[in-house]
C-alpha cells in the first residue's frame, strides 16, 4: 500500500530518508506535484510530500540573500522580492500549464532539482548559478550543509550546483539559500517580423554579440500562434538605458527589417509566454526540449523538415529549441539524430504519456565515461538508490 510521508523540518525528512534507506523502500520526492510528469515515472511506492515544508526562514533585502524552506511555493517568492524591488533573475519557468496542471504551484525545491530558467538564462545564468547555500538530506539519511548565507562564499565543494538538475535523485533539499537582484527599471522588446528562421536567428545572434545587453533572445516562427513570424529580444534598465539601447539595435539590425517597440506590459506578457512555452500548452502532443549551439537551431530544425509533423519556435538566440510532435508521436530516433547531424546538444522528452516515458530515454543519453561518473555519484549520495529511482535513468 502506498504511503505518504509529510515532513515538517528537516529532522523529519532525515528520519523519512532513514527510514527508507533501513527498509529497502524507495521514495517518489514531490512538492505541489507542478512537474511530476516531468522525467520517467519514479519506480517507487512511497510518496515524500514536502507541501509542508514552507516559509521563509531570513530575507535580508539590502544584502541581496533570501533562505527559503524547498516546499515553499516559488510564486510565493516571486512576489515576496517583487513587492520589495527585486527579482530571482534566471527567471524559472512554471512548468504547469505546459504539463497540464494548475499554473502557479511549482515549488522552489522543484525548481531547483530541475535546474529551471527562463529566457533571462543566456544572460543571467540558470537556477545553479543563483544558489549560495542548501541544507539537504542524502540518500544515506544524513544532513549535511554547503555554501553559505552570503555572496562571496568559498565553503567546501559547491554541491548544490551538482544537486540542482539531479531531479532529486540524489538528496532531498529542506532548507535553500538564494541569491536576489534588484528589479530592472523598465523593460522593452525589440521585434522584427517576417523573417525566416535562418535570419531571425541571425539577428537574434547578431543582437547579442553587441553592446545593446540584450536579457532575452527569441525567434516566433510563423504558424506558432496564427500571426507571421516574431523575431524578439529583451532590453531591461534604465528607462534612458533602454531607449538607447534600442536606437543600437535598429542601427545594427536595419538590414533585416523596421522594428516594433513593445511597451512594458505587452513586453513581459510576450516573454511570460515564451517562458511557459505557452503556444504549446493548450496542445496534447509531445514536446521536447533541444539544447544545441545558437547558430545550429535552424539547420536542426530543417533537418527535420519532412520528416514528420512539427511546429517549433526558438529561445535563448536560437540555442534552445521547443518542439511539439503535431503527428502525436514522439521521434526520438529522427529527433536524436538530427541533433547528431548538427554537431550535438541535448534533447529532453518534455511531455508524454507515462507509458512512453517509461520505455524510452527522457533525457539524453550520457556518454560512457560521464554515465560512469553520474552512476558513481548517485552510489555515493544515495547507495540504497532509495531517492526518485528511474525518475532519469531507468534502473538508477
Amino acid at each position: 500500500m502506498e504511503t505518504t510521508l509529510k515532513p515538517r523540518d528537516t529532522r523529519e525528512v532525515e528520519a523519512a530518508v532513514k527510514w527508507a534507506a533501513a527498509e529497502d523502500q524507495p521514495l517518489e520526492i514531490c512538492g505541489h506535484g507542478s512537474k511530476q510528469e516531468l522525467g520517467r515515472p519514479v519506480q517507487a511506492a512511497h510518496v515524500l510530500d514536502l507541501s509542508s515544508l514552507t516559509g521563509v526562514e531570513t530575507y535580508e533585502p539590502a544584502e541581496l540573500v533570501l533562505t527559503v524552506k524547498a516546499g515553499t511555493p516559488i510564486a510565493e517568492v516571486e512576489k515576496l522580492v517583487d513587492d520589495n524591488g527585486q527579482e530571482l533573475s534566471f527567471e524559472p519557468m512554471d512548468y504547469g500549464p505546459l504539463l497540464g496542471n494548475e499554473p502557479g504551484k511549482g515549488t522552489v525545491g522543484g525548481v531547483l532539482a530541475s535546474n529551471l530558467s527562463g529566457p533571462r538564462r543566456i544572460k543571467a545564468g540558470a537556477a545553479r548559478d543563483h544558489v549560495l547555500g542548501m541544507e539537504a538530506v542524502s540518500g544515506r539519511g544524513e544532513i549535511f550543509n554547503s555554501g553559505g548565507k552570503v555572496v562571496k562564499n568559498v565553503t567546501g565543494y559547491d554541491l548544490p550546483r551538482a544537486l540542482c538538475g539531479s531531479f532529486g535523485t540524489l538528496a532531498v533539499a529542506a532548507t535553500v539559500t538564494l541569491k536576489v537582484n534588484p528589479k530592472p527599471e523598465t523593460s522593452a522588446t525589440f521585434q522584427l517580423s517576417g523573417l525566416s528562421e535562418e535570419d531571425g536567428v541571425k539577428a537574434l545572434c547578431a543582437a547579442m554579440g553587441s553592446s545593446a545587453e540584450v536579457s532575452a533572445a527569441a525567434h516566433i516562427p510563423s504558424g506558432i500562434d496564427g500571426e507571421e513570424s516574431k523575431t524578439i529580444l529583451r532590453l531591461e534598465g534604465f528607462e534612458t538605458s533602454v531607449d538607447y539601447r534600442f536606437r543600437t539595435l535598429q542601427n545594427l539590425l536595419k538590414e533585416f527589417a523596421s522594428p516594433a517597440r513593445l511597451a512594458e506590459a505587452e513586453s513581459r506578457a510576450l516573454w511570460r509566454s515564451v517562458r511557459d512555452v505557452s503556444p504549446f500548452a493548450k496542445e496534447a502532443t509531445p514536446v521536447w526540449r533541444v539544447s544545441l549551439t545558437p547558430t545550429a537551431g535552424p539547420q536542426f530544425v530543417k533537418q527535420l523538415t519532412g520528416r514528420f509533423g512539427f511546429k517549433a519556435f526558438f529561445d535563448w538566440s536560437g540555442g534552445l529549441v521547443w518542439l511539439s510532435c503535431t503527428d502525436g508521436q514522439v521521434h526520438v530516433a529522427e529527433i536524436r539524430t538530427a541533433l547528431k547531424e548538427v554537431g550535438g546538444g541535448h534533447a529532453t522528452l518534455v511531455r508524454a504519456d507515462a507509458s512512453v516515458r517509461s520505455n524510452v530515454d527522457v533525457f539524453q543519453p550520457q556518454p560512457g565515461p560521464l554515465a560512469t561518473l553520474s552512476r558513481r555519484l548517485k552510489e555515493q549520495f544515495d547507495p540504497h538508490g532509495v531517492l526518485n529511482p528511474g525518475r532519469m535513468v531507468s534502473g538508477v
